[in-house]
């Protein structure tokens, strides 16, 4: 799992400045084939070093892919259809993350742990689709090397992107910490759930989430961007006081929902707004930088909550999450103001 989200905190950025120098389509489908290639290739892999070694190949491949995605669509598309965009895009991760770990273990039960990598060079056949019909919309020039990096480095050194970074990696941290981490040990060994019942719980998330990003188009519009970051992360403290102070599913099952929800408007409210910040010769750098933020806070979330669950126990580590998420709503507000996003 490290192996393949390492790779993106240090390419994501290098990723996302060439597709701000050269194009979207040259830097996304050199990143789709090698995503494709290494993960196919572990259907092959001899033994684990060689696997994690493709993975982390596969992680290089994949540190370009989230954020061009979200790049293509504020090329193309301008307020508030950015934003419906956007919200659909994230939805359409959340589903695949809810459903293809299933369609994994389907594959592996009937044909053994390689199968699922038979997956992966579907990637190959999307890399041929955005080299045929992906269109690059005209962007300014760029110049020199030298002039492209203080223009990212203006931007990145301004207050909102400060903040907005700051709320990608401590969101991304909480969501991998609390439910995908401490959730599956809390579910079995706090309160007993059987393993049927906590695949049907760790779902939960995920449809809750795919809700209500589905609908950021009609979110946006309505209650601006401050309000749905203040809602999200004020979300994410509620779900994760209430399953930290759960004693069975009555009290479980909501929380679960709202941290559910609270991930749907938050994860596409922060992508809209990094994305609308800055020049358009600078988004790909912006939106990489977005991505290397995220990717520490995978890689750093689970390895945190493990070592306060392995000190205090679930219920502590929950608190402390959702301690973290409060002091994120105070200041979530900050980040974007009436006048300051562009479209």
């Amino acid at each position: 799992m490290a192996a393949a989200t390492l790779p993106g905190i240090f390419l994501a950025p290098i990723i996302g400045l060439l597709a701000d120098r050269y194009g979207r389509r040259r830097v996304l489908v050199p990143c789709l084939v090698v995503f494709g290639v290494a993960g196919g290739a572990g259907l092959v892999a001899p033994n684990l070093a060689w696997l994690v070694t493709l993975r982390f190949f596969q992680g290089a491949g994949s540190a370009g892919l989230i954020n061009l995605a979200v790049v293509v669509i504020g090329d193309h598309w301008t307020a508030p259809d950015r934003s419906r965009m956007i919200g659909y895009n994230a939805g359409v991760l959340t589903a695949g993350l809810a459903l293809l770990p299933t369609l994994g273990g389907v594959l592996t039960g009937m044909f053994g742990w390689r199968a699922p990598f038979a997956v992966y060079p579907v990637a190959l056949v999307v890399a041929a689709a955005v080299h045929l019909g992906l269109t690059e919309v005209p962007r300014p020039h760029v110049g020199s090397v030298p002039g492209q990096l203080r223009g990212i480095w203006e931007a990145l050194r301004s207050r909102r992107m400060a903040l907005l970074l700051g709320l990608s990696f401590l969101s991304f941290a909480l969501i991998f910490a609390m439910l995908l981490t401490v959730l599956p040990v809390h579910l079995d060994r706090g309160l007993g759930i059987p393993a049927e019942r906590r695949g049907i719980l760790l779902g939960l998330p995920a449809l809750a989430t795919f809700a209500v990003s589905v609908n950021l188009g009609r979110l946006v519009p309505r209650l601006g961007r401050a309000r749905l970051l203040g809602l999200g992360t004020a979300g994410f403290a509620v779900g994760y006081l209430g399953l930290g102070l759960s004693a069975g599913l009555g009290t479980l099952v909501p929380a679960v929902l709202v941290a559910g929800m609270a991930e749907g408007a938050l994860i596409p409210t922060i992508q809209d707004a990094v994305v609308s910040t800055g020049r358009t010769e600078e988004r790909g750098s912006l939106m990489a930088s977005f991505v290397a933020a995220a990717r520490a806070g995978q890689t750093i979330g689970p390895l945190t909550a493990g070592a306060l669950m392995g000190a205090y126990g679930t219920r502590t580590a929950f608190l402390v999450g959702a301690a973290v998420a409060g002091v994120m709503a105070g200041t979530a507000g900050l980040i974007v103001r009436p006048g300051r996003v562009r479209t």
